[in-house]
């Protein structure tokens, strides 16, 4: 029922900024954990951020601290990524996925490239 679609990606400059989004259809948002995902070629996926259903609780991984953050518009049933001072090093796969018990429903994944 609850379907995911990510947004707002594309090629960026090092250092520079990209937001991602994450707009749900089907359903609404407000009772499911979102969490963002990124897989590159070559590596395992990896948990990039989470937010909790009211957005009082955010996780980040350590590789992502102090660049990366995640919010939420439950009104909107949407969930944003905002990126900066993006590396090399983040290009990847990005997924959102939503979850209750475990993460069930995932977006169809975006494609960030940081380049110059």
């Amino acid at each position: 029922q609850l379907q995911l679609v990510e947004s707002g990606g594309g090629l960026v400059q090092p250092g520079g900024s990209l937001r991602l989004s994450c707009t749900a259809s089907g359903n609404t948002l407000d009772t499911y954990t979102i969490g963002w995902f990124r897989q590159a070629p070559g590596k395992e996926r990896e948990g990039v951020s989470c937010i909790s259903q009211s957005g009082a609780s955010t996780n980040y991984a350590d590789s992502v601290k102090g660049r990366f953050t995640v919010s939420r518009d439950n009104a909107k049933n949407t969930v944003y990524l905002q990126m900066n001072s993006l590396k090399p090093e983040d290009t990847a796969d990005y997924y959102c996925a939503a979850g209750r018990r475990g993460y069930d429903v995932w977006g169809q994944g975006i494609q960030v490239i940081v380049s110059s």
